[in-house]
């Protein structure tokens, strides 16, 4: 019998060595990866198949699953109205040696390339279909209900996690969340495509705040300004709510709490919005 301890060893899967794991990942859902395809990401690879899907694989610690288990790809398949591939496949095991799962999902390939990195440094220029194609995905999104909670980060979004992180840079501010809806949970450039509108990498979605998803975007958009008023205006019903005015601070939190970058161009923008949102809630 394997032994571990409770603590999950943190494992960066872009240097890590996967070959084993993409060995049995091909066994399991017999194909051929095209190990010339595999993008590698802190906890998760990608790579293209022989048959023209695309897997994903994720290591997550068993601490970071929670009750609804790792399945976020597989049980997204339900929701309807939203641009996003379809799910073909997928396997789970608990790995041998330490407290974590490893789980890959095999699913359409993409319609194009990932609009650019998470947090993005200039204007990508998207199209007026892709503005549409985005805000009914998120509508639809919004509209449907579920049992999962979200988890961004891979941390389970509670109110208790809300508060922390608001007043770990605002403290003080009132962050009781009146309406949770459905949420991708990971909204970010890294995860959509264009000129065709696409979101993808659903393993964190579930119920959030309202505003989470667009709270993420204007985020990752604020190092350009013009971007991030466009976000903030294609998602101000959500925005300009009580709780997309808390998630704008959760994700501000973020962005100037401990681990700030000193050069990071995006510290400017989120404090003047912050000074703004932070009266707004207090008079509001």
């Amino acid at each position: 019998m394997t032994h571990w301890d409770n603590s999950t060893r943190a494992v960066d899967l872009r240097v890590a060595a996967v070959d084993e794991v993409l060995d049995r990942v091909e066994r399991s859902l017999q194909t051929r990866l095209n190990r010339d395809t595999v993008v590698r990401k802190r906890r998760s690879i990608g790579t293209r198949t022989d048959r023209d899907t695309w897997v994903r694989v994720e290591r997550r610690g068993l601490d970071r699953i929670g009750v609804q288990g790792g399945d976020g790809t597989a049980s997204a398949e339900a929701l309807r109205g939203i641009a996003k591939p379809a799910w073909r496949a997928g396997v789970a095991w608990r790995d041998e040696t330490e407290p974590v799962m490893w789980r890959a999902d095999e699913t359409e390939l993409l319609p194009g390339a990932p609009v650019g990195s998470a947090v993005v440094s200039q204007d990508p220029q998207l199209p007026e279909e892709w503005w549409a194609a985005l805000n009914a995905s998120m509508d639809a999104l919004a509209a449907q209900n579920t049992n999962r909670i979200a988890t961004p980060d891979t941390e389970t979004l509670t109110q208790e996690l809300i508060t922390g992180t608001v007043h770990s840079v605002f403290p003080g501010v009132d962050t009781t969340v009146t309406e949770w809806r459905s949420a991708h949970a990971d909204f970010n450039w890294a995860n959509m495509t264009a000129p065709v509108f696409c979101v993808f990498d659903w393993e964190d979605w579930g119920m959030a705040p309202c505003g989470l998803d667009a709270a993420n975007l204007w985020g990752a958009s604020l190092a350009v300004p013009a971007l991030a008023d466009r976000v903030r205006s294609e998602r101000r019903d959500d925005l300009d709510t009580r709780d997309g005015k808390l998630m704008t601070l959760f994700v501000v939190a973020k962005i100037l709490g401990p681990c700030a970058e000193p050069a990071d161009p995006r510290l400017g923008p989120a404090r003047e919005t912050a000074d703004r949102v932070v009266k707004e809630l207090q008079t509001g």
